[in-house]
């Protein structure tokens, strides 16, 4: 929100100090001519899975990232809790837990993993195979990347579909401006200062899809994609940790590998995060 101020205080702020009258912007025809041509083409190129993919994640760009350090925290003190009770009593001694997380006392001690069903659905579908011992490291690692990969595309969607839009944006600009030019046309014959207002009114409309493109709709493509990539770190990282375990690695080392493959801005220290695993 603060970017958009930005956007708007520095465009429309240096359009009024260049003695500009920012009441001739104010075209609600031109608006309805690219926001319904933009949504119409929307719809069109898009399934109803696209459509509403797209309308669930459009919230998301508003609210803070919910993948801070805390949370990466106790993800690795949740897998570290769940490796070494198998270590300890075996694979079978997770059998309930893998299978009811919800009513498990070691996912319960960790209610902002809990939260994430995506991630607790991806931890313990992959803990159950291990439980089941009938497939090896290499298998597991194999369909882990099937997934991760349908998981990015799958999520690239609404990323997808937002920057189409926003590529759509100036031509639909274009197309009002072009009306408005017919508009004008068929008016030759009206005083000159009515004529000028016109050829404003008409402009007005490539300004207009040129802004909406690159000064708003066009950031929330990119600020999709970032939140995907935040999501798709969650499984990697618990992807890393249950294959360094499957390799015979202990626990803790176990962890390590998930700690490394973390972001440098989420990353807790070593040291952090053995303290807090013990806290834990």
């Amino acid at each position: 929100m603060i970017g958009y101020v930005v956007v708007l205080a520095a465009i429309f702020g240096g359009f009024a100090m260049a003695g500009g009258h920012l009441a001739a912007l104010f075209q609600p025809i031109e608006l309805l001519m690219i926001f319904g041509g933009a949504l119409g083409a929307f719809l069109v190129g898009n399934t109803n899975k696209a459509v509403k993919a797209t309308l669930k994640a459009l919230p998301t760009c508003f609210k803070g990232s919910a993948y801070t350090k805390a949370l990466y925290m106790d993800l690795l003190a949740l897998m570290f809790d769940l490796l070494s009770k198998v270590r300890k009593e075996g694979l079978m001694s997770i059998e309930a837990d893998v299978e009811n997380p919800e009513g498990s006392a070691v996912f319960g001690k960790y209610p902002n993993v809990l939260k994430d069903h995506h991630v607790v659905e991806f931890m313990t579908d992959y803990l159950r195979l291990m439980v089941s011992g009938n497939m090896d490291a290499m298998q597991i690692e194999n369909l882990m990347d099937n997934e991760l990969e349908t998981h990015h595309h799958e999520g690239a969607v609404p990323a997808h579909s937002v920057n189409k839009l926003a590529d759509g944006m100036p031509a639909f600009g274009i197309v009002a401006a072009v009306m408005g030019v017919v508009h004008t046309m068929e008016s030759v014959g009206a005083p000159p200062a009515e004529l000028g207002e016109l050829i404003a009114h008409a402009l007005v409309g490539t300004f207009l899809g040129i802004l909406l493109a690159y000064g708003f709709i066009g950031p929330l493509g990119g600020l999709l994609e970032q939140k995907l990539d935040e999501s798709s770190k969650m499984l990697q990282c618990v992807r890393t940790t249950l294959l360094a375990s499957l390799n015979g690695f202990a626990p803790a080392l176990a962890v390590e590998f998930g700690r490394k493959v973390l972001y440098s801005t989420e990353r807790p220290g070593f040291s952090e995060l053995e303290e807090h695993v013990k806290r834990k």
